[in-house]
């Protein structure tokens, strides 16, 4: 039976959990908001989720998912890795907002239908978002471009870094590239979201963010490639600009991607692969090294781990890694599978930026922005629910006398 006309509420309930992916850690705002309250806010807004999809699928009738499936099971190998506190007793509350966060997920899989719906929902509700960093970089520019982050992008009213603004100015461009490409929308729409977003991602100078937004958008773009024709007039010119704009601005290009950084420190990934090469080089145990430590806050020795495969490897073990290549591994395979559509090439898109993004940004084994992503990609890819068959008419009595015949 199909999962009928899409409630109202649900593009709220998928509001909510963007808001509560957001996190709690970043720069200083123009008013200090203690980290205490944004984690209420952001909890809060979990809860509401959970509480808005349970009471708007009240059967709990669900969709056979393989994406939330895997996710249940990386949910259990995240209990059992914080189950020793290793991690202390934050990674239990990780583990319940990831089951409330999973939890969600399959009420709302009623609703995955393969259209697009689910995509307007994650292109305004990200949009919302940037619209708050760009009041906050008009109100108050040195909050906003402060010198801790070398003058980098950041949020002034709402702590966000500048790799999370760069995260969520890519993706809802390369949504609506592709959603202009398939006439989903118009120019005039189109161009209120894309150009606005794409001043804002240069502010973050976010190469991760770019280089996804890119290669994303070329792997997508050339699935359609043999069925739509505007799909390979902006593939032809983008091909060319890109050529121009690398023969005529390759300096401006390139401080751009360096960001001021000298070569031995961008060849470490600043500083980055330091982190790395000691996760690796740590003692573990045999449990450790198959459950992990426990969720945590993606760090290590007190830095950042910023990679999602190692992240984890540290928190959730070689299981948790299996798990997660076989998430990213299954809906690409499925992506592979489907017939060309703006569906799939949404999809493939989320895909790519997400695996792209892995390799220097954490978030794959968590509630996180980039599990959303994957959650509308998984969106996208589901079969449209068949329509429930037409129940047969009860036979119509016909009297007796009605059934003689009227000549002898």
């Amino acid at each position: 039976m199909g999962g009928g006309p899409t409630p109202k509420i649900v593009g709220t309930v998928w509001g909510l959990l963007v808001l509560n992916t957001l996190g709690s850690a970043g720069a200083k705002t123009i008013v200090p908001l203690p980290r205490s309250l944004i984690q209420m806010v952001t909890m809060g807004a979990l809860v509401a989720a959970f509480a808005l999809a349970l009471a708007v699928n009240l059967r709990l009738r669900i969709r056979a998912s393989a994406y939330v499936f895997l996710l249940t099971l990386l949910l259990v190998t995240s209990v059992i890795s914080s189950a020793n506190l290793e991690s202390g007793f934050g990674a239990l509350f990780r583990c319940a907002r990831l089951a409330l966060f999973v939890g969600t997920l399959w009420l709302l899989s009623r609703w995955w239908d393969g259209d697009l719906t689910f995509v307007r929902h994650h292109v305004r509700m990200y949009f919302a978002v940037l619209g708050s960093v760009a009041v906050g970089l008009v109100a108050s520019p040195g909050a906003a471009l402060p010198d801790l982050y070398g003058g980098r992008l950041v949020g002034a009213l709402w702590p966000l870094t500048p790799p999370q603004i760069g995260q969520y100015a890519a993706v809802i461009i390369g949504l609506t590239v592709l959603l202009l490409l398939g006439r989903r929308t118009d120019r005039v729409s189109a161009a209120v979201v894309i150009v606005p977003s794409l001043v804002l991602l240069a502010l973050t100078h976010t190469r991760t963010a770019t280089l996804g937004l890119f290669l994303g958008l070329a792997l997508a773009i050339g699935s359609l490639l043999l069925t739509s024709s505007a799909a390979r007039r902006f593939f032809s010119w983008a091909v060319l600009c890109a050529t121009v704009a690398a023969v005529g601005f390759a300096s401006l290009l390139q401080a751009w991607f360096l960001r001021g950084q000298s070569k031995e420190n961008f060849s470490s990934l600043t500083g980055r692969a330091k982190v790395w090469d000691a996760l690796l080089a740590a003692p573990r145990t045999t449990g450790q090294k198959w459950f992990g430590m426990g969720l945590g806050d993606k760090s290590f020795g007190g830095l950042p781990i910023d990679n999602s495969w190692l992240a984890v490897y540290n928190e959730q073990g070689l299981v948790g890694a299996t798990l997660v290549a076989a998430i990213i591994i299954v809906l690409g395979g499925v992506a592979l599978l489907r017939p060309p559509s703006l569906e799939r090439a949404c999809a493939i898109f989320l895909i790519s930026y997400c695996a792209i993004a892995s390799y220097t940004e954490a978030g794959l084994g968590d509630a996180s922005p980039y599990l959303l992503h994957l959650a509308l990609a998984a969106s996208l890819l589901a079969a449209p629910a068949a329509a429930a068959p037409l129940a047969p008419l009860p036979p119509r009595h016909i009297p007796r006398w009605a059934r003689r015949s009227e000549v002898p």
